[in-house]
């Protein structure tokens, strides 16, 4: 069995008196950096919209992701504490909270400037992907997010888990020798796995199928379709929300939200649409 520790990684990346720069928002300001590049080069191949339109989208999905995001996680995860809505320190983000503020705000956009939603929807999808990487890399140094308990080949140590590995030690009784070995139990680093398939995997599929002219809706279909798969599978990996737990003693919470993303995905991948 062989058993890594997660490395120790200061959540701050940088001080200044007394501001702090976290890892976690750095992630995220990397990931619009990259959606303007990514966004501006497509432009230049992409007569769809101007340049001053491409700034105001990134603005509407902005404020979509991050009220989406936070309403999400509250009403999904941890509806106890919606109060908390505006306190960052609490709580997190929840993708498919982000993904429905997104269409939301594109939406919104879409009416406001007389654009075709599929159309614009498939002009930033590809932009989505490496934001995906970067939010799980960020939840790796942070050591939260972790996966399942791994009694087979082996798995990660993280430290903030030990509470819960304890409890589950309790309840497994032969893995305690191992918790007293490592200070802990081994888990998948299911971060790692999200930011391989949600972010690598995904980028590569969704910039080659985008290269080519599709009908409108294809490649948003695409990604909710991959997105939806790639979801449903890690979460055999990923450990529930402690509050949560699973849902009819089977299913996680994410995997649940990613269902209808299959349907839509294959809806909008196999109807026929007349440009």
């Amino acid at each position: 069995m062989i058993i890594l520790s997660q490395p120790s990684i200061n959540p701050i990346a940088v001080s200044l008196g007394f501001i702090h720069i976290y890892w976690y928002g750095l992630m995220y300001t990397f990931a619009f950096i990259f959606a303007l590049y990514v966004g501006e080069k497509k432009l230049k191949k992409n007569t769809f919209m101007e340049k001053d339109d491409f700034y105001k989208l990134i603005l509407y999905c902005i404020i979509g992701v991050v009220i989406g995001g936070r309403l999400g996680y509250f009403l999904f995860y941890d509806i106890g504490k919606l109060g908390d809505f505006l306190l960052f320190e609490n709580g997190g983000m929840s993708f498919h909270g982000g993904l429905l503020g997104v269409i939301i705000a594109v939406f919104i956009y879409s009416i406001r400037n007389k654009k075709n939603f599929l159309r614009t929807t498939d002009f930033i999808v590809p932009l989505v992907p490496f934001g995906l990487g970067a939010g799980r890399l960020g939840n790796f140094i942070n050591g939260e997010l972790w996966g399942r308990v791994s009694d087979s080949y082996g798995g990660m140590i993280f430290s903030k888990a030990k509470e819960m590995d304890y409890t589950y030690a309790i309840n497994h009784p032969k893995l305690m020798e191992i918790f007293y070995k490592y200070n802990g139990l081994p888990r998948y680093p299911s971060q790692l796995l999200e930011l391989f398939l949600e972010g690598i995997v995904l980028f590569i599929i969704i910039s080659v199928y985008s290269k080519k002219e599709r009908k409108k809706g294809r490649i948003s279909g695409l990604f909710l379709l991959c997105y939806g798969l790639f979801r449903i599978f890690i979460e055999f990996f990923r450990e529930p929300d402690e509050q949560l737990g699973f849902l009819f003693n089977e299913i996680s919470m994410g995997q649940l939200l990613s269902l209808p993303l299959l349907f839509v995905g294959l809806y909008l991948l196999t109807r026929n649409i007349t440009e």
